[in-house]
């Protein structure tokens, strides 16, 4: 039988219950619709239906940051749980069959009567970037009350990514789940999800990550907005000082992972780029599920760099290789 103080969960994702849809699109295209490459921006129902009839075919699936790491751990072979809120239609129940076909356990009660499942229409341009639009629908929701503190304490690290930053009582979802994390000896992770993201809710983002977060994950340009400077070094001495682990992510020059006064550069892994959505997702993913299964900082780090090759050299965020075979690769 199961000692109680063990965790019975290796990570636990709280965030935003998206479906997906990603599209083929041009420069020309964003252009016209006023916007801003490689960003993400939160729509409006109007913006949403108007976006959508514009867009070329989609392939639709289960996505949201949090859900696609989720997902990636879990094929790499970790127990895997993730809260987030759906509505009580085709759409929640689509992104609930996925993330539990997945292998991840999903228990949150959908949201009955009322706003529909969120959906991203995500526009891919032919260099890869992915330029996302975001209606959040029964996300918003999400709150105190769907924090399930047993779930939270049953994981050794609760994952909690930024974009869940936007909707108001998310926040307080956010340090609920903290302090249910920290009280039973866990930890706490963050991916800081998106430069405007952190502009918007800077001092709340500096707040969690100095009193709340153990491990935080961020690319460049996210740590650099976060500390509010344009030197890279600076950025990774603040953080340094702040949390336990760091790992920041700068495309193809790799990764560089800090812990207290050890820094640590990770390659990237070459790939041709096909979609760049979820590549960080994917990054915490691999270096979660490493970290879990005991490896090395560095180690943790090339298997965040494997995830996130395979994540960017297909259309989607979600796997199509086997990840187990590929972080066995020397």
């Amino acid at each position: 039988m199961t000692t109680p103080d063990l965790p019975t969960l290796d990570l636990l994702g709280i965030g935003n219950a998206i479906v997906d849809v990603l599209a083929r699109a041009d420069d020309a295209f964003l252009a016209q619709h006023g916007m801003a490459k490689g960003s993400m921006t939160l729509i409006t129902t109007e913006q949403a239906g108007a976006i959508y009839a514009a867009m070329g075919p989609g392939v639709e699936g289960s996505g949201g940051s949090a859900g696609n790491t989720c997902a990636v751990a879990a094929a790499l072979g970790v127990r895997v749980g993730f809260l987030g809120k759906v509505a009580d239609d085709t759409l929640g129940q689509v992104f609930g069959h996925d993330i539990r076909a997945a292998g991840v356990r999903f228990q949150t009660a959908p949201l009955v009567g009322g706003a529909p499942t969120a959906r991203c229409l995500i526009l891919v341009t032919p260099d890869g970037q992915r330029t996302m639009n975001t209606y959040l629908g029964a996300c918003v929701t999400f709150g105190p009350d769907d924090v399930d503190e047993a779930e939270v304490a049953s994981a050794a690290v609760t994952y909690m990514e930024g974009y869940l930053f936007d909707p108001p009582a998310a926040q307080a979802a956010f340090r609920k789940a903290a302090r249910a994390a920290h009280a039973a000896g866990r930890r706490v992770a963050m991916t800081l999800s998106d430069p405007f993201c952190v502009g918007r809710h800077r001092a709340a983002f500096r707040d969690f990550v100095q009193n709340e977060t153990d491990i935080l994950f961020a690319n460049e340009a996210e740590l650099l907005s976060l500390y509010e400077t344009e030197n890279f070094e600076e950025a990774l001495r603040q953080v340094q000082a702040e949390v336990m682990v760091a790992a920041v992510t700068r495309s193809e020059l790799g990764s560089v992972v800090v812990a207290g006064d050890q820094r640590f550069a990770v390659a990237a892994v070459p790939t041709s780029v096909v979609d760049t959505t979820g590549a960080g997702d994917a990054y915490a993913a691999g270096f979660l599920a490493a970290m879990a299964l005991g490896k090395a900082l560095p180690e943790c780090g090339r298997w965040g760099s494997v995830a996130a090759a395979e994540a960017i050299s297909h259309f989607g965020a979600r796997p199509q290789a086997d990840l187990k075979a590929l972080v066995a690769q020397a």
